[in-house]
């Protein structure tokens, strides 16, 4: 058979494969596309390797690429490999790979935002534009050693950070090994103690908070959405961005979707008369949005993760708890008036482990009506008194 002329190549219409050399092909896909395929056999396996469209490449330089991939094979070595380390990525470039294979088991939001940021500020400027086969452990010590003790718990993320993203560059053949793994140990200080556990408001201080809460001067959508998150037990995520498709008014129940539970499953809350009331409040603010805590200053937006801690902030009661401290304080509640424990676990949406676990399949629902509404007569002054919050 004659090899196909740069004029046959171009005059070429129908689907299919047409060869022109040993091991080349002038490949026409269904649309029409042309491009230049190499058929080989590495170690016993075949092979198609792509060697770029007809239009950018011209049939001399696709017969000049293919031979000398052949030339590799018959000497032992394998062009793709060669391939592979001609594109090697900057760390950058792999760094976004990596964001990108990870995005879908991220439900949390400000987790995937975060993960790109820390990079961006720690990383980036110092070898965010070398090729990953490149970076050596001193360099990823350059990285880390700022900010390994000044800011331990970045400097650890950091770390996992740039970890990860060599081991998907270690998974694709780009380095051999990952530096920033355990080899680094040694010359990495010993960090100093992390914090175990929230700032969390003593049980019997809540209602005086609240009441300090509610003569502040915070914005009554975070007054309301701070109550919201005492009473309910909740995360701070899970409140702020509820909307009113997720209250049935009529069950005084609120369902929350599994995609914004830590979790990742659905999750109901039964609403105690002083929640109801924080509802019946906030619905005019939301101006008939979607939204139940909709931001004042964007009304089209949710009120922002600080919102909350901000008022925490201005009355001072940041120094005793964090927003999320505050479902500690409910838990304390629960041990010491002897609730039991599988209500309380149920109510904070934890996920139970064990044993226990695999057994413990209901939600106590009804249940948990009864202990909600316990501790939201508890919070609003043991007599079920409900307190409306002014702007």
């Amino acid at each position: 058979m004659n090899r196909l002329t740069v004029t046959q190549a171009r005059a070429l219409k129908n689907r299919g494969m047409y060869r022109a050399d040993p091991t080349l092909y002038l490949n026409i896909a269904s649309g029409g596309s042309k491009s230049w395929i190499q058929r080989l056999t590495i170690n016993g396996r075949r092979h198609d390797i792509g060697l770029g469209s007809f239009e950018l490449v011209t049939m001399a330089e696709a017969r000049d690429k293919a031979f000398q991939n052949r030339r590799i094979v018959q000497a032992g070595g394998n062009p793709l490999v060669e391939k592979r380390k001609a594109r090697v990525p900057s760390f950058r470039e792999a760094s976004k790979a990596t964001f990108e294979a990870n995005r879908p088991r991220w439900r949390n939001a400000k987790v995937a935002s975060n993960w790109m940021q820390q990079l961006e500020r720690h990383a980036f400027p110092i070898i965010g534009d070398m090729p990953v086969d490149k970076i050596g452990r001193e360099d990823v010590l350059r990285v880390l050693t700022p900010i390994w003790t000044s800011k331990p718990e970045v400097g650890r993320k950091v770390r996992q950070r740039v970890r990860a993203t060599l081991r998907w560059a270690e998974a694709h053949g780009h380095v051999q090994t990952n530096v920033a793994g355990d080899a680094i140990d040694g010359a990495l200080p010993r960090q100093p103690a992390v914090k175990a556990h929230f700032r969390a408001l003593p049980y019997r201080e809540i209602g005086t908070a609240l009441a300090t809460v509610e003569a502040s001067g915070a914005s009554l959508a975070a007054k309301l959405a701070l109550k919201f998150v005492v009473l309910t037990a909740c995360r701070s995520g899970e409140v702020r961005l509820a909307e009113w498709s997720e209250i049935d008014a009529v069950s005084a129940t609120w369902t929350i979707p599994g995609s914004r539970m830590k979790n990742g499953t659905e999750h109901r809350v039964p609403l105690s008369d002083a929640a109801v009331e924080v509802l019946e409040q906030a619905r005019p603010l939301s101006g008939g949005r979607a939204l139940v805590f909709r931001s004042p200053r964007s009304p089209n937006r949710a009120l922002s993760d600080m919102s909350l801690t901000k008022v925490l902030r201005t009355t001072g009661l940041a120094e005793k708890t964090v927003v999320h401290g505050l479902r500690s304080t409910f838990r304390d509640w629960c041990a010491d008036t002897g609730k039991p424990r599988e209500l309380a676990e149920a109510a904070l949406a934890h996920t139970v482990g064990g044993v226990e676990g695999a057994y413990f399949r209901s939600d106590v629902f009804e249940r948990r009506r009864v202990l909600m509404q316990a501790w939201a007569d508890f919070v609003t002054g043991g007599t079920g008194t409900v307190v409306r919050m002014h702007a």
